[in-house]
């Protein structure tokens, strides 16, 4: 009798320890769900700019996820106020249209800019229309204050394992047909520029942050992910004194170069733009 009553006890005790350890696993099971019902924090959003101009307005977002020593290079200088009174000095139908660097006023000089920023062309973003690039000159790593914007699709501005790239480090949001009538002002030789220059100035009258812009703790010069493998001299898209995309008229126009030793991408009658 004593050892059936031990057994049953045992039996019992065994039973409500399992009943325990039930009733705790469904509370762990609770909790675990009411954290994972929890929303996932908003990431912060991409910082834009308002580029205003005297042909109109338009927005930029910017891309510090793909591109950050570019963007933190573009808004030093946006926050100095670099750009106010600065020139759209090189338009090139369905092409670019390309700015930042001249004064707005005669003679038109280059402003003095900071040091130029690694190259980052290859952090996945292509030169699509709207896309918004850093011009440089045949050095991949030149770029300092100019950019373009792709008034069409231009691969022949996006890396290969033969050549850098020209980095793509935003869109055009909002405004892109006053990108559009840009593209089709009417161009020649116009102070010093000898081509491609709008005979009636377009300005940048200022550029603004408009979003907040998550900081960034790289600065120009540190390395970058993804370059182009086995890189050699790119196509310089630019003017004189800067750096700039190819353009589509004729090759090595300003002071832009053709990639070294590489067949022509795409458009073998366009030059890249550089500053």
């Amino acid at each position: 009798m004593h050892d059936r009553n031990c057994t049953a006890a045992r039996r019992s005790a065994l039973t409500l320890a399992a009943r325990l350890l039930a009733v705790m696993a469904l509370g762990l099971m609770g909790t675990a769900g009411a954290q994972s019902a929890q929303p996932a924090q908003n990431p912060q959003p991409n910082p834009e700019v308002l580029v205003t101009t005297s042909m109109g307005s338009f927005v930029i977002e910017l891309r510090p996820d793909r591109a950050p020593l570019t963007v933190a290079n573009f808004l030093r200088y946006v926050r100095t106020g670099f750009y106010t009174d600065t020139l759209i000095h090189r338009v090139v139908g369905n092409f670019i249209i390309q700015g930042g660097g001249h004064e707005a006023t005669p003679p038109y000089a280059l402003k003095p800019t900071g040091a130029p920023v690694v190259n980052e062309s290859g952090n996945g973003l292509e030169n699509r229309r709207g896309t918004v690039g850093l011009a440089r000159s045949a050095d991949p790593d030149s770029g300092t204050s100019q950019f373009y914007i792709n008034l069409a699709d231009n691969p022949e501005l996006d890396p290969l394992p033969t050549r850098w790239g020209y980095t793509v480090f935003g869109k055009v949001v909002q405004g892109m047909s006053v990108v559009e009538r840009i593209g089709l002002v009417p161009t020649g030789a116009f102070g010093p520029f000898k081509s491609q220059a709008p005979l009636t100035p377009v300005v940048i009258e200022s550029i603004s942050l408009i979003t907040p812009s998550q900081p960034s703790t790289t600065a120009p010069g540190t390395a970058v992910p993804a370059a182009p493998a086995a890189p050699s001299a790119a196509a310089a898209p630019g003017h004189a004194g800067s750096a700039s995309p190819p353009t589509s008229s004729s090759p090595g126009s300003g002071t832009s170069a053709e990639p070294a030793k590489t067949a022509p991408p795409t458009r073998p009658s366009t030059t890249p733009p550089k500053p």
